[in-house]
């Protein structure tokens, strides 16, 4: 514990230094976790870490899950939902079969389970990563909410087939029958506990006087309930903790109050960005024992590199062949949802890009460091040294090559037309405050026109929203015109809630006007 304990802490401080020098190169601060694991697996001495790969997905999977779905436009997931299924299924399986296939016919002793064990682990794009490098250049955001909406939905696909070709090698068969009926217990029950828990949640802070800090803690403890019961009930933890943060999302005004919504950003960000150092530096931490296993089995570092860029090359060229496949069907069955683009070489360029977004990060290493050490026969796990070798090349290639290239290729192929979309979103924006201002003075003339005149602060209040200007500290802040102010600001709330329910306005710009007046609302406290 004396050793392990500096050496946490140690990567602590590391992945913050990490993160500031990214933001300082202008580059994704995963691409500097994935290389920092490899390096740190050349340091001489140091203790090696070990966590039991049966708590690896619980330790890790439910909050990354839950801050994506809390982090995710469910309106515009609903908008794209056609592309984002086939993204997060079929692409999802149709990559996870060409790995076994090929891994199967080039790989000595690559049984088509352990193909699809693989395959399931290295299928699902990264939302962390993807987010973090496309921070640097403007997409649309139409593209931006498939990313988004593929990368949470294909955690749950590729972890289900990961979950079936784990029990395959585990027993030595596959019953297609059985196995057809667990996988439907294992979404609807996963995605209706998910729900029923989301719901009890909701109401355990409704009614249980709770405060910021507690209602913070409740949230990064909920996750893991909603993944422990699903598992125990022989369903799917990974789709419980999507559902569930789904619909949590959603009701967060109704049961969490402005301190604790301001606060717990805060929280989870910071929490998630932990989490994902860690498992990087796990990863790095157990390098030199998983090349030693490669060593005693026969395989050199030298093949197993091999391996890792094949299995790569096979991921981005099944991911292009899919968005391609994705497109066309489009154009056949569905022209009017098709993205649109000012050129057809710019349509045709467009799936490339989307081919090109695959990196892989977290969930992958997770999911392979969850990989049982020893079968229940008391037999080494097949090739599971190997696996992880060969995951951790995939992410490390699709990091640092894709990574680093994808910003230039969006530059310099110009596939967006950046300064519409930009001058669109100002135009919403503004759109949006000057609805929002006009609905608060209509709202305060018609309910409180006869005290107007006797309160000092509210017609210098009113004045203000008249004029549509931003009230400041200086306007007199009696205790019943703050009562008011709190009003006002419920207020806009509500009409920012059926403003989002218009297709035509942006969720995102929306939760940044709510995360404002939240925060006038802890303003207003201290004044």
């Amino acid at each position: 514990m004396h050793t392990i304990f500096p050496l946490l802490l140690s990567m602590i401080v590391a992945i913050v230094l990490l993160e500031m020098w990214a933001a300082k190169l202008k580059i994704a601060y995963p691409i500097l976790l994935v290389v920092a694991g490899l390096l740190i697996s050349f340091i001489p001495g140091l203790p090696p870490v070990k966590i039991n790969p049966d708590l690896i997905f619980f330790i890790f999977l439910p909050p990354l899950l839950c801050e994506a779905a809390w982090a995710v436009s469910f309106k515009e997931m609903k908008k794209w939902w056609r592309i984002i299924g086939s993204f997060a299924f079929l692409v999802v399986f149709f990559t996870a079969l060409s790995v076994a296939v090929v891994t199967n016919y080039l790989i000595p002793g690559f049984t088509l389970a352990l193909g699809f064990l693989l395959g399931g682990i290295v299928s699902p794009p990264d939302a962390v990563s993807t987010g973090a490098i496309t921070k640097f250049v403007k997409i649309p955001k139409s593209t931006s909410a498939i990313l988004e909406g593929e990368s949470l939905l294909n955690d749950a696909s590729s972890l289900i087939i990961f979950r079936f070709a784990l029990a395959a090698v585990g027993t030595g068969q596959f019953i297609w029958h059985e196995a057809s009926l667990v996988f439907l217990w294992m979404i609807i029950g996963g995605v209706g506990i998910g729900l029923l828990l989301g719901w009890i949640f909701v109401q355990a802070h409704k009614r249980l006087p709770t405060d910021a800090p507690s209602d913070i803690t409740l949230t990064l403890i909920e996750p893991y309930f909603m993944y422990w019961i699903a598992e125990q009930l022989h369903s799917s933890g990974v789709l419980a903790v999507v559902a569930g943060g789904l619909f949590m999302s959603a009701k967060r005004l109704t049961f969490l109050n402005s301190a604790s919504r301001v606060r717990g950003y805060s929280v989870w960000e910071s929490f998630v960005f932990v989490l994902n150092g860690i498992v990087f530096f796990i990863i790095g931490l157990d390098l030199p024992e998983i090349v030693g296993g490669l060593r005693s089995q026969g395989i050199p570092v030298s093949t197993a590199i091999g391996y890792g860029v094949l299995v790569t090359v096979v991921l981005i060229v099944a991911r292009i062949i899919s968005s391609y496949a994705a497109l066309i069907a489009t154009l056949i069955f569905r022209p009017g949802v098709a993205p649109r683009s000012s050129s057809n070489r710019r349509r045709w360029l467009i799936p490339l890009l989307l081919g090109w977004t695959g990196m892989r990060g977290v969930v992958s290493l997770a999911a392979a460091l969850s990989i049982p050490v020893m079968l229940k026969e008391h037999l080494a796990f097949p090739h599971r040294n190997l696996i992880l070798f060969i995951t951790f090349v995939v992410i490390l290639l699709t990091l640092v090559v894709q990574g680093l290239t994808l910003p230039y290729f969006i530059r310099r192929s110009r596939l967006f037309d950046i300064t519409d979309n930009h001058e669109a979103e100002e135009e919403m924006k503004q759109r949006m405050k000057r609805g929002l201002k006009e609905h608060i003075y209509r709202f305060l003339k018609n309910k409180y026109d006869n005290n107007i005149i006797t309160e000092l602060g509210m017609e210098k209040f009113l004045k203000q929203w008249e004029e549509r200007s931003k009230a400041t500290d200086e306007v007199l802040m009696n205790e019943k015109t703050k009562a008011i102010f709190i009003e006002v600001l419920n207020v806009q709330r509500q009409y920012l809630t059926e403003l989002n329910k218009d297709p035509k306005f942006d969720e995102e710009l929306i939760r940044q006007q709510l995360y404002q007046i939240d925060l006038e609302e802890e303003r207003l406290k201290v004044i």
